[in-house]
């Protein structure tokens, strides 16, 4: 490609709106241009980079024996009220109606069309096991669209879905899925994790997320440096404290602590570390009737290390907290006899169900609320002053240094952003649907099915995240818009500058290099500025000073200086730096 007959739109200047660097850099560099609130144009730079993105999911999909497809943007709402999602997804489901007033969807997700495909097409268990996808545009109404492509309403997603007679064969499905999404982020060229994630309603442990790592990621990765364990927040989990707990040696006493109502003020009034604190979180579940009416109401008080924070997905699968509520304020008062700020396990006025993180299960001598306003009581110790816990359970979210659950290092926590998500599914669609085919017995089974994504016009954003300076983005060879650029300094001027220049771009055409020959004769800082914003990884300049020493100059984005290379050598010196 030459840049005189391609389209490049820099601008010095982000929109006022952009709030991440992803998305500044991507609308400076012409990559993308707002069309509405979370809605854009993928310009013809950036529409490369996507198309980069797909050819490199599509032919890892494909080796893993996945079929593509393509299913509707609009889709018929029968389907998703077959699986009740028509009215129990929220307004991030787009809704329409045709003129004959029936009503349909802007597909976020495809499950409901593929399973039914499926419970069509697949009829015996010997058309067993296929894996559907597409790559598609999808549309999510976003209550607060930003930061451009990260969290945009409309975008564009591979999805695929697996189909599978057991149990057994769909674990296999799921680990084919887990190889091929590694071997695409691999070709990526971005440091990615991938991390066990929470599996929801359905349980088990098959569901992984692909995070790119940036310092800018709003999910928090936790990982162990000295083994393979690695989980997002909602999923992580720290090595259990062992031991015994450690033996009374204050005496319970009810201390002043006036307008202190946090256990971080409270340990500095104390002078005392904040792990030698408890909070207490109250908790509510509700029994309802066929009505949808609240018959009976059930409180919970968590007691939680002052330095430690809920884990509200933990918390939801402790046995008789599914569903649950945080209490109101009379129900506070009711049970306690005091407001929030002051609250503990001791002086109850009504009983309630008590659970305690593992920690402070084993704790001794701790600090908590006296359920009186400006009070908090000290030397605490289960057994002596109050009776144990009704339960105790893993209720919190863990912290860098915990130790890892494989017992091989410590945790830490890194930033990431969602990009990729393979998931078992189980027969969650197959039943809503009633989708089956015929097994070997003769007999009806449900379909096992799993589901993999990946945020094709979000990962990008996410590459830039990771990639970039003060000058602009840095692209990995495998998706950059361009991955080399020649830079003739003065060729209308020149014709050996001229000649040099387009001989190495035939020649790197001939070798199979997406190369671009910036021939429109723009100022050498002008010039260098925009492809340094627009980030393609490799440049060559060439200039009639340097073609008399019989050099070029060639410099990666990530170099800090230009590195002098004989005209004669240079192309191999090109594909050389390609290849690290």
């Amino acid at each position: 490609m030459k840049a005189s007959q391609f389209f490049i739109s820099t601008l010095k200047e982000a929109p006022a709106d952009a709030e991440v660097v992803s998305h500044k850099l991507m609308t400076r560099a012409g990559l993308i241009k707002k069309l509405g609130a979370g809605i854009y144009n993928y310009m013809p730079m950036g529409l490369r980079v996507i198309r980069k993105v797909e050819a490199i999911v599509r032919e890892e999909m494909n080796r893993a024996g996945a079929v593509e497809l393509t299913m509707p943007v609009v889709q018929p709402a029968e389907l998703w009220q077959e699986t009740g999602r028509f009215d129990k997804m929220g307004p991030e489901l787009l809704r329409i109606q045709d003129r004959h007033g029936r009503d349909f969807v802007v597909q976020p997700t495809s499950e409901e069309v593929i399973t039914d495909i499926a419970r069509q097409e697949l009829k015996s268990y010997k058309q067993l096991p296929k894996n559907f996808y597409q790559i598609q545009t999808k549309f999510r109404d976003e209550r607060r669209p930003r930061f451009g492509l990260m969290r945009g309403r409309e975008f564009i997603m591979k999805d695929a879905y697996s189909f599978d007679r057991d149990q057994v064969a769909a674990k296999a499905s799921y680990q084919v899925m887990a190889a091929a999404y590694r071997r695409i982020f691999d070709r990526f060229g971005l440091t990615y994790r991938a991390v066990a994630a929470d599996s929801g309603a359905i349980g088990g442990d098959l569901s992984e997320e692909f995070q790119v790592i940036a310092a800018t990621g709003e999910d928090a990765i936790v990982y162990c440096p000295q083994s393979d364990y690695a989980a997002n927040m909602e999923k992580a989990e720290a090595l259990a404290p062992t031991g015994p707990r450690g033996a009374a040696t204050q005496a319970l006493t009810k201390t002043a602590t006036p307008g202190k109502s946090t256990c971080a003020d409270v340990a500095e009034l104390l002078g005392v570390p904040l792990n030698t604190t408890v909070k207490s979180l109250v908790l509510a579940t509700d029994e309802t009737n066929e009505a949808g009416e609240i018959v009976k109401t059930q409180v919970w008080l968590l007691l939680l290390r002052g330095d430690h924070d809920m884990n509200e997905i933990k918390v939801g699968k402790v046995p008789g907290l599914a569903g649950f509520r945080f209490a109101t304020l009379g129900e506070i008062e009711d049970h306690f006899g005091c407001k929030p700020g002051y609250l503990g396990p001791i002086g109850l006025k009504k009983p309630l169900k008590i659970v305690a993180d593992r920690e402070v299960a084993v704790m001794a001598d701790w600090i908590c609320g006296a359920n009186e306003v400006d009070f908090h009581i000290t030397g605490v110790n289960w057994g002596r002053d109050l009776p144990e816990p009704d339960m105790v359970a893993d209720l919190r979210n863990v912290v860098a240094g915990d130790r890892s659950p494989d017992g091989k290092g410590e945790l830490a926590i890194e930033r990431g952003i969602e990009v990729g998500h393979v998931f078992y599914l189980g027969t969650k669609y197959s039943k809503g649907m009633n989708a089956t085919f015929l097994g070997d017995d003769g007999k009806p089974a449900f379909f096992e099915m799993g589901c993999y994504g990946i945020g094709v016009t979000r990962l990008p954003a996410a590459a830039i995240e990771q990639n970039h300076d003060e000058r602009g983005i840095i692209w990995p060879d495998a998706i950059a818009p361009f991955t080399v650029v020649v830079c003739p300094v003065g060729m209308d001027r020149s014709e050996a500058v001229k000649a040099t220049a387009e001989q190495l771009y035939a020649d790197l055409l001939a070798a199979g290099v997406d190369v671009i020959l910036d021939d429109r004769g723009e100022r050498p800082g002008a010039m260098f500025a925009d492809w340094e914003l627009i980030g393609v990884p490799h440049r060559v300049t060439i200039g009639d000073k340097s073609l008399k020493e019989g050099v070029v100059e060639y410099q990666h984005r990530r170099d800090t200086a230009a590195t002098k290379v004989a005209v004669a050598d240079i192309l191999a010196h090109v594909k050389g730096r390609m290849a690290v």
